[in-house]
């Protein structure tokens, strides 16, 4: 991969930011990272001429259209077409501009609600329908990963590669309440309501859903460690193996922040799906990666970052 031109499609988001510094920590000199406002991926024309005007020999293709359940589940034909018709363009203007490598970047969301096994292997895909809050946008990025490996079996000069990461968080996160996930949410309310002297902060659902949490930055470490090494035809799971219900991950914020008061549920609200963590083992055992940030650390990383730039979160 040395001198060669690579681009990251998203590169201005939060996880195309940690993988384009960790491309040039590694030494990665030829980096091109398009943006929105210079092409829209949602175009055949813009996905031809973002390809015309780099000409990368390596793509990852981070760029995506995701929320939290709220986000979801007013959004589900929008979070559909996006991400489909992003992928597809993406993927077939690879194959016809040659690149050496393509990287597409899947969602936990696309394993069934009750998979067969847990923690989630690569295998059991194909084994249910999504949790329906998630099911458009989960569907949509598994049909990338149909399209990788199409693609791989028909072009002989393809090489395409489907990671899939479990829920990530960090610095640079998303904490429109809106549209963020549940970490960024939850740093949101209780630092609020700490500020305001809350009696107490609600939690969606009941609390008893589980979720395994990749920091930033081990994902965006893994991301460029599999488009070095890794180069099969079947997907690959990134993330820590380490589940943790919503309601724990309330307890720890909450005392991270320095919140006193009391933490309620509101069972009229989505659990979304009922239990999301991954097998790592695949890429522990390809590429030799394993997550180095615990729990708490990020959390307290990201709290910080988020207190020191509330002001302007708040406002943008």
């Amino acid at each position: 991969m040395r001198g060669k031109k690579i681009v990251v499609t998203g590169g201005y988001g939060f996880l195309g930011k940690h993988v384009v510094r960790e491309l040039l920590n590694k030494g990665y000199k030829k980096i091109g990272v398009p943006s929105h406002e210079e092409y829209d991926l949602t175009s055949r024309d813009g996905v031809f001429s973002m390809f015309a005007d780099y000409n990368p020999k390596i793509v990852i293709h981070l760029a995506a259209n995701c929320g939290g359940i709220e986000y979801n589940k007013e959004n589900p034909a929008k979070l559909f077409y996006d991400n489909a018709i992003m992928g597809i363009q993406m993927i077939h203007t690879a194959m016809q501009f040659l690149v050496e490598k393509f990287v597409q970047i899947g969602t936990v969301c696309s394993y069934p609600k009750f998979p067969y096994t847990v923690p989630f292997e690569e295998g059991s895909l194909w084994f249910g329908y999504p949790e329906e809050t998630n099911a458009p946008y989960g569907l949509a990025k598994k049909m990338l990963l149909t399209q990788i490996q199409a693609y791989n079996k028909q072009y002989e000069h393809f090489n395409g590669i489907y990671i899939i990461p479990s829920n990530l968080y960090g610095p640079g996160d998303n904490f429109n309440p809106e549209s963020s996930h549940v970490i960024p949410a939850l740093i949101k309310k209780f630092v609020e309501a700490k500020e305001r002297g809350d009696e107490k902060v609600t939690i969606w659902g009941s609390g008893s859903a589980t979720r395994e949490f990749l920091y930033v930055e081990d994902a965006a470490k893994a991301i460029v460690l599999a488009t070095e090494q890794y180069n099969k035809n079947y997907p690959i799971n990134i993330g820590t193996g380490l589940e943790i219900s919503i309601a724990k991950l309330a307890l720890i914020i909450k005392e991270l922040v320095g919140f006193e008061g009391l933490v309620v549920s509101d069972d009229s609200k989505p659990n979304g799906q009922p239990r999301r963590v991954l097998n790592t083992s695949r890429a522990s055992k390809e590429f030799g990666f394993k997550a180095s940030t615990s729990l708490k650390e990020g959390l307290e990383k990201t709290i910080e970052y988020y207190i020191k730039n509330k002001g302007d979160l708040d406002n943008g």
